[in-house]
Order: structure tokens, then sequence, then C-alpha cells
């Protein structure tokens, strides 16, 4: 038997060189973001994860204390207001825009705010 010639396959397979798009935005997110936007990013998510599922359960299941379902999603869309602005106000790159609010004002402000709205929200219930 003759012995097998070792040629290079027409296909070579070249190292990745791009990478995806989505984990390049990760990754540059995870590099030059602090961690206290991270945080707020984080609750962001979650407010945003808890008023889908709160609209879900009300077409898919049951609205029968509508009036608890406005109240439930309304908090969720107004803490992801309050939070959003948050996270302007006390994002380094928006300093030139923001340049009265510190970010203890902009904390005190969300909070306040976050106060005045779980009023409403509660009263609401009824």
């Amino acid at each position: 038997m003759p012995a097998a010639k070792s040629t290079p396959s027409a296909k070579q397979t070249a190292p990745n060189t791009q990478s995806s798009p989505l984990l390049s935005l990760w990754n540059a997110y995870y590099d030059t973001t602090s961690t206290r936007l991270k945080t707020i990013d984080a609750f962001l998510v979650f407010l945003m994860l808890s008023g889908i599922i709160q609209f879900l359960y009300c077409i898919l299941v049951s609205n029968f204390p509508f009036n608890a379902f406005l109240a439930g999603f309304a908090s969720c869309v107004g803490q992801f207001v309050l939070a959003a602005s948050l996270r302007s106000q006390v994002n380094p790159a928006n300093r030139s825009e923001f340049k009265d609010v510190s970010p203890e004002r902009a904390f005190a402000d969300f909070a306040l705010g976050s106060i005045v709205l779980h009023f409403f929200v509660y009263n609401f219930l009824g």
C-alpha cells in the first residue's frame, strides 16, 4: 500500500479574528462601565422583566383586581423612569449636561421620587 500523502486541506481554518457584534458590545460595556452604573442597569432590567411578567399575567391569566394590575404596572414603569433618570445623572459621560447636580443630589431626588410614587401606588390600591 502506498503511503497517503499529507496534503493541506483546501479549507484552512484561520483563527477567528472577527467576533460577534453582541460579544464585542458586551465586552466594551463590561470594560468601560463603572460598577455603579452596572448596578443601576441590573435594577432597570429587573424592573423591565417585572413589568413584562405582570403584563403577560394580566393578558394570559386574569386581570380580576384590575386596579392592582394598574398599580403594579404603574409602579414598575414609574420606578423604571426614575432609575433611568438616576442613571443619566450619575453617568460621568453626561457630566456636562448635569453640571449642578451631584451624584448624591441625584440619588436624593431618586429616593424622594420613589417615596412619592409608591405613596400614590399604595393609595391607588384602595
